[in-house]
């Protein structure tokens, strides 16, 4: 088997199982109490979650199989089979649950050399960053893209944000740098070059500039203060402080804004 895909779906298969038993918990805790603030909260979260990996093992098309799995497990059916709003939350779970182990099974499925070719899902690819002007960062974001994810899956949370900021900073940078200096004075910049700008200045003159939207107010303040934990070797220390949903959340800000920077996903 090829070693690129080998270490996608060693990536990918520890991922799955988690969101699986997140799922699992959430339907169970929406079954006692289909009405818990905090249970929907949670709930939103993991779908926003699960939307993201499958976005991902499908190659970003809608069409495909696993995408569209996904899209029906929000819907309900009438009696005519037809599809319409409204399915119970609970049910939503187990339904995007079911969509889930029916990824885990084709993955599985690839680890037989035999099967790669008539498995009906194609192998995950890698987040690729075309939208990118600067040619060369492009493969360094894509391998970073690639650590965080592992890092996060190994409970490396402190890690994972790091490497994520550290892309969501790359590519608000580039995307800064392409529209020029001219074009970014109606975002009243701050004194000095782009290289000069903290990180926070980054996101918030690429906002102003229409660059991107409004998704980085998601992120949270250890986040913003990344830069300050780089200082430390390798960012030891910060297990603390980072939690896991700081790093999740901030992986779903870096999603969010690489669709405001290439629409054409």
């Amino acid at each position: 088997m090829d070693e690129s895909l080998r270490a996608q779906i060693d990536l990918y298969l520890p991922h799955l199982d988690v969101l699986i038993r997140r799922g699992c918990e959430l339907r169970d805790l929406l079954a006692s109490d289909p009405f818990s603030e905090a249970a929907l909260a949670a709930t939103r979260a993991w779908q926003q979650d699960c939307g993201i990996t499958v976005n991902e093992l499908s190659g970003g098309s809608k069409a495909h199989w696993l995408a569209r799995s996904f899209s029906e497990a929000f819907l309900l059916r009438t009696s005519a089979g037809l599809a319409v709003e409204g399915a119970e939350p609970a049910e939503i779970v187990n339904r995007v649950v079911d969509v889930l182990k029916q990824a885990v099974a084709s993955l599985s499925r690839m680890d037989d050399d035999r099967a790669i070719s008539a498995s009906p899902m194609t192998a995950p690819v890698p987040r690729r960053f075309a939208f990118v002007h600067d040619p060369e960062l492009r493969p360094v974001l894509e391998q970073a893209y690639s650590d965080s994810r592992r890092a996060l899956e190994h409970g490396r949370y402190d890690l994972a944000l790091l490497t994520t900021c550290g892309i969501l900073e790359a590519v608000v940078t580039d995307a800064l740098v392409y529209k020029g200096p001219h074009a970014l004075v109606v975002a009243d910049m701050p004194a000095g070059t782009i290289a000069d700008w903290s990180f926070e200045e980054r996101l918030a003159v690429a906002e102003r500039a229409g660059l991107i939207h409004g998704g980085c107010a998601r992120l949270p303040p250890v986040a913003r203060r990344y830069r300050d934990t780089t200082e430390a070797e390798g960012g030891a220390g910060a297990d603390a402080t980072v939690s896991e949903r700081d790093a999740r959340l901030a992986g779903q800000v870096l999603q969010v804004v690489i669709r405001d920077l290439d629409p054409g996903r």
